[in-house]
């Protein structure tokens, strides 16, 4: 074989694995773009259209596999990463407002790093749905998005002897434990509010008995 045969074959490896990259950061950009709206969705309570947005980002990824098995080189980049973990946040927000369970990273087919980091932003997005809660008066249900946002964190917090292995981790803790703080002072707040309307409520309903009480003893 001549050199030229040899830099003739190199150079087409190079050109299709250059093409496969471009292809990775093309899908990998769309399935983060189709995980953020199905997150927006999910929020405005269009389960349906979040689930079909998820479906073909889940597709995208899928695809990712096989080209891991050609190059897998291309795999382990910041974008499929990023990719991963807000496909797994936008899952885990999905299957929490719908149906009030986890999903697990084998069931989502992520890898576990990505599903880590990717549960530690749910968080974030649970503040949402407790101050949208709060919003439309629903006291109880904005208490129960704070628990599952200390349960989230509680078992994150159970990983410190692994935080090494997942980077970002701590950092996303830190930002969590902020939310949390921040959730239950707005949740406290309209807890007193309530009470007083209630108190003030009571009050008044007495006070009107007795004004019409002294009416009635006057006649």
């Amino acid at each position: 074989m001549t050199l030229k045969s040899i830099m003739d074959k190199i150079q087409k490896e190079l050109k299709t694995k250059e093409e496969a990259k471009e292809k990775v950061q093309k899908d990998m950009r769309k399935a983060l773009r189709l995980s953020k709206q199905a997150i927006l969705l999910t929020h405005q309570r269009r389960f349906n259209d979040a689930r079909k947005l998820l479906k073909e980002s889940s597709k995208l990824l899928g695809e990712l596999r096989e080209v891991a098995e050609l190059h897998p080189d291309l795999v382990y980049t910041g974008i499929v990463a990023g990719a991963n973990q807000e496909y797994s946040e936008a899952q885990v927000l999905l299957s929490l407002v719908r149906e009030n369970r986890f999903m697990s990273p084998e069931k989502l087919d992520v890898p576990v790093v990505d599903y880590v980091l990717g549960l530690a932003d749910v968080i974030g997005e649970m503040r949402r749905q407790a101050l949208d809660s709060l919003r439309a008066g629903d006291l109880k249900r904005s208490e129960h998005y704070l628990e599952v946002m200390e349960q989230i964190y509680v078992e994150l917090l159970s990983m410190n002897e692994t935080y090494m292995l997942v980077h970002g981790l701590r950092r996303k803790c830190d930002i969590a434990r902020r939310v949390i703080e921040a959730t239950r002072g707005d949740l406290t707040l309209e807890a007193r509010r309530d009470s007083l309307e209630q108190s003030i409520g009571k009050l008044e309903k007495i006070l009107g008995r007795k004004r019409k009480s002294g009416k009635s003893e006057k006649v």
